[in-house]
């Protein structure tokens, strides 16, 4: 059985899926290798440990250079650098998502490189994010709490500081002057 996603796009990290993925993409994009074969979500119906072996596989055999991650917690990049060696991990960063920061300890120890998407704040901070129920049927900002009325005219109204923004003041933390 294939785990869904409240919009109805299914996972799906079969080892057979992954391989058939993967060959089409090739064939698509008239390439003779994938630079970076990213795992976008963790699919709760596959062990972690036959994805990683599946796309070792793939890497033996040429097809790809690197296994990315996106979305994964600690004990799940683990278990998977153990079995290929994981090169990135993708998570959204911002100034209102700063929870990924737990996992920088983990991937400076085990040598994996970051890379951030939605940076700006989904928009927030360009000015050009709108409330859930005004993107197509199929973006996730229809579904995410923090796009919701109310929570959403909170988060996007410069009046209104986040918490996130001013986290490291409650821990004891101030910033630091940059070396020169």
């Amino acid at each position: 059985m294939t785990a869904e996603f409240p919009l109805g796009s299914a996972l799906n990290s079969r080892p057979g899926n992954i391989r058939k993925v993967t060959d089409n993409s090739l064939r698509y994009l008239s390439v003779d290798h994938i630079d970076v074969l990213y795992q976008h979500r963790v699919d709760p119906e596959v062990p972690i440990e036959d994805v990683a072996g599946t796309v070792k596989e793939l890497i033996d055999a040429g097809k790809v250079k690197y296994f990315g991650l996106s979305e994964a917690g600690p004990q799940t990049i683990r278990r998977a650098h153990v079995i290929q060696p994981v090169s990135v991990l993708q998570t959204e960063f911002s100034l209102f998502e700063r929870d990924v920061e737990q996992l920088f300890p983990v991937l400076r120890e085990l040598g994996i490189g970051f890379v951030a998407y939605s940076p700006l704040g989904r928009g927030v901070i360009t000015g050009t994010a709108q409330p859930a129920g005004s993107y197509d049927a199929t973006d996730m900002r229809n579904v995410d709490p923090r796009w919701q009325p109310g929570t959403f005219e909170r988060r996007a109204d410069p009046r209104h500081p986040q918490p996130a923004a001013h986290g490291g003041e409650r821990r004891g933390r101030r910033p630091q002057p940059r070396p020169r």
